[in-house]
């Protein structure tokens, strides 16, 4: 079965965007990928409509099953950090009016996914990310190649998180079940056993 996900890398300036599709096993393959990008002189409400508008076009063109995102993390300059915040809050709106499953990654499980340790750095995401999808050359900017990876994360994390979050489901629904009968032990041994 396939699955299509949508990753996002979001930056005001630059906006990564790359589709991927996953098989079964760790089997993934490229469809698409590029930059949204404004100008930084431009109003904020305009970059965000812009980026919107193209990622409108993205979800048009490509229907993914899920959309991945880069969780923000605290950055030293806030001005960037408030800005893929609301790149972000636009991509995670935009997937939520089409119905779509919206993840966050953060950047460490990202680089741990692609290239096996968390720490790694721009250049070895982008080799990887290269190699895994058989690319003839390195997407470029970084924040294409960071998209990529974000969605072959998404796709080889995702069914681990499902049964994570199954396995969560099932032992809350057991715990209420105990507490039921605890509670009706408690209130028979308070009646003496009658009824």
């Amino acid at each position: 079965m396939r699955v299509r996900v949508l990753g996002v890398d979001p930056g005001l300036t630059r906006c990564g965007l790359g589709v991927v599709d996953g098989g079964s096993g760790r089997t993934v393959h490229c469809v698409d990928v590029g930059v949204l990008r404004t100008p930084a002189d431009e109003d904020l409400p305009h970059r965000l409509l812009a980026i919107a508008d193209g990622l409108e076009q993205w979800l048009d063109r490509h229907r993914p099953d899920t959309v991945a995102i880069e969780r923000v993390f605290s950055q030293h300059n806030v001005r960037t950090v408030m800005g893929t915040a609301q790149v972000s809050g636009v991509v995670a709106v935009a997937a939520a009016r089409r119905g779509l499953p919206v993840v966050f990654h953060t950047p460490s499980e990202v680089k741990a996914a692609v290239t096996g340790s968390g720490s790694a750095d721009k250049k070895q995401v982008t080799t990887m990310v290269t190699k895994l999808l058989k690319l003839a050359a390195a997407p470029r900017p970084a924040d294409a190649a960071d998209a990529l990876a974000l969605a072959v994360c998404h796709l080889w994390r995702g069914p681990m998180l499902r049964r994570m979050a199954e396995a969560e489901a099932r032992a809350a629904q057991l715990a209420r079940a105990h507490r039921a009968r605890l509670a009706a032990a408690a209130q028979q041994a308070r009646t003496g056993g009658a009824p």
